[in-house]
């Protein structure tokens, strides 16, 4: 079945397959229709700018993320898409595509039937069925053992190594933006307030930073801030004594590093 001339179901499976395949645009249609019309059963995520839902293909299961108030965060979206499209790496959640779809619908306004533009902005990624690393944070071994904590060590750092060589900036890297794959692979995900810099560009200045606190660098409150790389080099420390320890934010102490 074939969605105002967008991709099918079937291709949309094959690539989900094909690790080569490059992301694409989706027609609106067909994402609505695979989540089961955005069905709060299928929510698997949720943030300050975007719902997540689990859609189940014949052949293969994806995340839908589905940002909300479109309207104030295009430029976010645009961003978002822009890091996605550079980035492939195995420590970084595989981009499958995206959806922006802009539609006329008629409502009462005042008392006057009005035209107003409908905007629906969605991102689609591999499924990962264990979660954030979040969730596994804990002081008992459960299931991250020395081994495993180290090698998701790795991963991450890996993972941000390659973003910080592609001149892109997470900018919010924190254990609920890493999730993990069956074989506890951690994957770097959530590029919505990421920053891609030109090749010889090394900082910018803001005023503003947005991100989670207890991951944020101290610099950040600072009245006006030179973005480099060492802020994500910030949240990666954090994480690591979180991995080490156990412990989450404020829990952690000299004496438990």
């Amino acid at each position: 079945m074939d969605l105002r001339g967008g991709v099918t179901q079937i291709e949309l499976e094959y690539m989900v397959h094909d690790e080569d395949a490059e992301p694409i645009a989706l027609p609106f249609p067909l994402l609505e229709k695979l989540t089961d019309y955005f069905s709060d059963e299928l929510i698997i995520g949720r943030g300050g700018f975007a719902v997540v839902y689990k859609a189940v293909l014949d052949n293969g299961t994806v995340a839908v993320k589905r940002l909300f108030n479109t309207h104030m965060h295009e430029e976010q979206f645009q961003g978002e898409v822009e890091c996605l499209m550079k980035v492939k790496h195995k420590n970084i959640v595989r981009f499958l595509g995206y959806c922006a779809d802009t539609q006329g619908n008629i409502s009462d306004y005042k008392g006057k039937m009005v035209m107003a533009d409908v905007q629906q902005r969605l991102l689609y990624f591999e499924y990962l069925p264990k979660g954030s690393l979040d969730g596994y944070i804990t002081d008992s071994p459960g299931e991250l053992n020395w081994r495993k904590r180290y090698d998701m060590i790795k991963g991450v750092c890996e993972g941000l190594h390659y973003l910080h060589q592609n001149n892109i900036l997470h900018l919010d890297l924190t254990p609920g933006n890493i999730l993990l794959d069956e074989d506890m692979m951690p994957k770097i995900t959530d590029f919505g307030l990421s920053r891609c810099f030109e090749e010889d560009q090394t900082g910018v200045i803001t005023k503003n930073v947005a991100g989670t606190r207890g991951y944020l660098a101290p610099e950040c409150y600072n009245k006006e801030i030179i973005l480099t790389h060492k802020f994500d080099l910030y949240s990666l420390g954090a994480i690591i004594i979180e991995i080490l320890t156990g412990k989450k934010g404020c829990q952690v102490t000299i004496e438990n590093v």
